[in-house]
């Protein structure tokens, strides 16, 4: 077949189709109406860094209000427990989460269950709160009658009005709380607390991370934990779950290491061996499965292991790293048969730099006092530990021992925790799994009598939702592939968009194990070597920097360190579930975010992504348009802020707008610059409307039948559609709606139609095939999405103003491309000389349609469309990889989870029966069958072999049609 016919169905074809496109979609309509605007329209160039520092010093006046609230809350508790003296008979009753609205078979509230109003509340995620009193949540293993808690719960009574107050002055702070070190948990809003399925309430506040991080300093802790002999049975276990419990009192801040001893030292992961390693999740983790696997043998040498600890702890400490604060080795053990003072003598007396901290496991006391003297003379903490359920408790008390230091100086530390999702905290209720940061401080006792004891209270908190805070860093300003992420002083990202928290086991979302300690590394891809970077105005540029910077690492050693400036790089940006890559120079602006250990991250991309355009229009006109009923706005943008006022929560943005636009709510805060905008838009694509309108209304040619929506969304996240079909006919109803969050403007990315158009000649159109509704992945495709940009340009600058394109059935294209390959002269060859031509329709010709990613649109096969075809067929994409129609991209997915699989090993032999002996016999076949085949298949010639291959590519923007005999 010669290649002029082939190119003559592809012109046809193409031809056909944009001729379609152009014409439901509008797309020269609008383009028209930009034009005519031009010489009205203002390109602004936006100044990243600028950009950057505006963004930080807002988010960090929005997180010094939460810091002062907390610090209002700490004062309060403080002079409340000043002016309380303890009561030890004290009979008191306080709103108990557990037992609150409950009623005995009398009909009577239980004790401590008295009534307690919950209303739901959209600023809490509508879970049903009391907004005017707090309650009191206890674990099950603390009596909620003990004279500690009843002293704790009256005293902390005085901070109900600070937490009202409090969200009065502040109304977007969420929860706040006050953590007892007795165990309690005073939380504001009041809630219902349901416990799990087993009826058992195990959150206790001490063991979260803001409450551990909030009482202690940053520490070195080396765990050397006995594994002689003598520690076999109940007594590992016992040490093994102590450990654990250790490890889970660490954060990001700490370092650790874990030495295991007997007859001689060994470190439980070899490739730590004398050094302390970050106590990340990560880290954490891969402790928690070595100790697992630890078994007990041999002679205890613990003057050996201890020795060792004072060693690694001496070479941080004198080289300045580790957490250059607190040090403590945690022995773990059954006995010790002496004190080796001598030991102590030398690596840490006179001054004690290192804490000692001892845990006898087991009920035997027989070398208890050597125990005990190792901890009292190294300012430790001796405790028994003779059942499992011990372990949490005792293991506690070495906080309070920590926290002295800054009790007795009164240190009040605020500290912001790393991004988490406590899903324990609301385990029974409809909690969105989010993502939020906690500030919080120490509280401690002023009383005089007490002071040098110091004595930790407990610790008070607030918790702030990250999507909070990117809503100052706003979509419109950084353009369509721009986004603002957040970064630790630990290298972690605390938001960003394309950070993936959750993996989905069955019908129910979970976060991922190591959801939190994700680095930047991890979600930006570098596509190119040369990168050039600049720290406030000192260039460095290329290679001669790599040494020195080493790409993203040094973004992220930068922002690490707090430092502002910029940096521009080639990057692969995964789209599209990772199927397909866009390939974008960006620009990076970071800068601190001041009184935090956050740093604020801005990135815009080259060329459009740079720019602003700026229209002006009269508000009457605008709010005309603004009112048409195919227009809708992006529902997560703050067009006007909407959670500060109860009555106004319940708007949606363009509800909210409306208002704000006709004087009906003058107290509504909007942003002016967004709302211009959207006017401006709302007037350009208003002819749209009728345009659609009229070609539904005589949309008759059977021949285009399947075109089902059209729509445009502009840089201001307006959004206009018309159905051409009745809703109940759609193939894809989730499309331009919340079901589909790929296909409408969110906090997090333009929509994908918009997204990939950008990269794409303005005019020309891209295509995408979707799956059937309802499908996850492997359903047959059903509809097409068709999408082309709108470009204006203003003194040599050109901006994105808009998208449009039109969904279509997956069916039209498949009729139009058959038509196009089978003209009427491929029939007729009564005037051909030689062989009559071939055409699709032929048995032995097979035809493909595939798009610039190598996905399949059209082929004859019923269930390769929406196929990569490397799937189908290998050898030939590996000849157009080779041509240079695509070229192959690696990527690799550093977030994704392996679920390791369960295996239960028995040294039993399984039962035989009829179905084990077929099952055998099938195995022998396809063993027989696989050694002849590899025989046959020995007889190819390595060209031949090629064609088994299977290539991943990315092409250029177009749709290839492809024939092969």
């Amino acid at each position: 077949m010669k290649a002029s016919r082939v190119k003559s169905w592809a012109d046809a074809f193409g031809g056909e189709i944009y001729s379609i496109m152009t014409k439901y979609s509008g797309s020269l309509l609008l383009q028209k109406k930009y034009k005519d605007v031009e010489p009205t329209l203002k390109i602004k160039e936006v100044d990243g860094l600028e950009l950057v520092k505006k963004f930080s010093e807002e988010m960090e006046s929005m997180l010094r209000r939460k810091v002062e609230a907390v610090e209002r809350l700490v004062e309060a508790a403080e002079d409340a427990d000043l002016k309380h003296e303890f009561n030890s008979s004290l009979v008191f009753d306080y709103y108990n989460s557990l037992l609150i609205n409950k009623k005995d078979e009398n009909d009577n509230y239980v004790e401590l269950g008295d009534e307690f109003i919950l209303e739901p509340n959209e600023h809490f995620n509508n879970l049903l709160v009391n907004t005017t009193y707090s309650d009191v949540q206890l674990p099950t293993n603390v009596y909620n009658k003990d004279p500690d808690i009843l002293n704790g719960v009256y005293m902390s009574e005085a901070l109900n009005p600070i937490f009202v107050d409090n969200f009065q002055r502040d109304p977007t702070l969420t929860w706040q709380y006050f953590g007892s070190s007795t165990g309690f948990f005073r939380l504001y809003p009041g809630i219902k607390w349901m416990p799990d399925e087993n009826g058992v309430i195990s959150f206790d506040c001490r063991n979260r991370g803001w409450y551990i991080q909030a009482a202690t300093s940053p520490k070195d802790i080396i765990i050397v934990v006995d594994i002689s002999g003598s520690m076999k049975g109940l007594l590992m276990t016992i040490a093994k779950h102590t450990i654990i419990t250790i490890l889970d009192t660490l954060g990001e801040n700490d370092f650790v290491n874990i030495i295991a001893y007997n007859d001689y030292v060994h470190y439980v992961e070899p490739c730590f061996k004398g050094i302390l390693v970050q106590a990340d999740r990560d880290n954490r983790e891969h402790f928690k499965q070595l100790v697992d696997e630890l078994q007990a043998k041999g002679v205890g040498t613990v003057n050996k292991a201890v020795l060792e600890s004072f060693k690694i702890l001496r070479e941080f400490r004198e080289a300045g790293q580790g957490g250059l604060c607190n040090q403590a080795i945690m022995l773990i053990t059954d006995g010790a048969v002496e004190d080796y003072e001598s030991v102590f003598e030398k690596y840490n007396w006179p001054d004690r730099k290192v804490r000692v901290f001892t845990y006898l496991i087991g009920r035997e006391v027989t070398f208890a006092q050597n125990v005990k003297w190792i901890a009292c003379n190294n300012k430790g903490y001796y405790t028994q530990i003779s059942t499992l359920a011990d372990v949490q408790e005792n293991v506690m008390e070495y906080l309070h021992v920590l926290s002295r230091p800054m009790v007795i100086n009164h240190d009040h530390d605020i500290i912001w925790t790393e991004a988490y999702m406590d899903s324990a905290l609301f385990a029974s209720q409809a909690q969105s799994l989010l993502l939020m940061t906690t500030v919080a401080m120490p509280v401690f006792s002023k009383k005089n009598e007490t002071r040098s004891h110091g004595i930790l209270l407990g610790v008070v908190g607030s918790d702030v939702p990250l999507r909070e805070l990117l809503k100052l860093a706003p979509r419109y300003k950084l353009g369509v592939h721009g986004y603002a992420f957040l970064n630790t002083n630990n290298g972690y990202i605390l938001s960003h968009p394309d950070l993936r928290p959750l993996y989905r086991e069955g019908k129910k979302l979970k976060p991922k194990p190591n959801y939190n300690s994700v680095d930047l590394s991890e979600v930006e891809w570098e596509d190119q070597d040369e990168i050039s970077v600049c720290w406030e105005g000192n260039v460095l540029q290329g290679q001669d920097h790599m040494e020195d910077m080493d790409e993203i690492p040094g973004l992220r050693t930068a922002m690490i360190n707090g430092e502002t400036g910029y940096l521009a790089m080639d990057v692969k940006v995964p789209v599209d579930k990772g199927k397909r890559v866009l390939f974008l120079t960006n620009d990076y602006f970071f800068t601190d975010i001041s009184g935090t250990p956050f740093s604020l991250g801005v990135v815009l991309s080259r060329g459009h992504g740079e720019y602003i355009l700026l229209g002006n229009t009269s508000v009457e006109e605008g709010l005309h348009d603004l009112l048409q009923p195919d227009l809708t706005l992006a529902n997560e943008w703050i067009y006007c802020i909407t959670d500060i006022d109860p009555d106004h929560r319940k708007l949606s943005q363009l509800e909210a707008m409306i208002r704000f636009l006709t004087g009906t709510e003058p107290d509504l805060e909007c942003d002016e610059d967004l709302v211009q905008e959207v006017l401006f838009d709302a007037v350009v694509t208003a002819p749209m409307e009728a345009y659609w309108t009229a070609l539904a209304l005589n949309m008759s040619d059977e021949t285009e039948q399947g075109v089902e929506t059209a729509f445009l969304g502009t840089r201001a996240g307006l959004m206009r559609s018309l159905l051409y079909v009745g809703s109940e006919k759609l193939s894809n109803r989730k499309f331009l709606t919340l079901g589909e969050k790929e296909s409408i403007f969110t906090m997090d990315h333009f929509p994908l139609w918009y997204r990939r158009a950008a990269e794409h000649p303005p005019g020309s159109f891209i295509y995408s095939i979707t799956s059937e509704e309802g499908s996850e992945g492997g359903g047959k495709p059903e509809v097409v999405t068709v999408s082309t940009s709108v470009a204006v340009t203003v003194d040599g600058k050109t901006a994105i103003a808009a998208a449009v394109g039109v969904q279509i059935k997956l069916e039209l294209l498949q009729r139009k491309f058959w038509m196009a390959t089978w003209q009427p002269n491929d029939t007729d060859c009564s005037g051909v000389d030689g062989a009559c031509p071939l055409s699709c329709q032929d048995d032995n010709l097979n035809c493909f349609l595939i798009d610039n990613n190598g996905f399949i649109f059209i082929s004859k096969g019923p269930t390769e469309a929406g196929k990569f075809f490397g799937e189908v067929d290998g050898s030939v994409m590996t000849q157009l990889l080779n041509m240079g129609m695509f070229r192959k991209v690696t990527m690799y997915d550093y977030q994704a989870m392996c679920k390791m699989p369960y295996h239960h090993h028995s040294g039993a032999q399984p039962l035989l029966s009829p179905i084990y002996t077929f099952l055998a016999a099938v195995k022998w076949l396809i063993s027989d069958f696989l050694i002849w085949f590899s025989r046959c298949l020995s007889h190819f010639s390595a060209s031949e072999a090629t064609e088994l291959m299977n290539a991943l590519g990315q092409g250029q923007p177009t749709l290839r049609a492809g024939f092969r005999k």
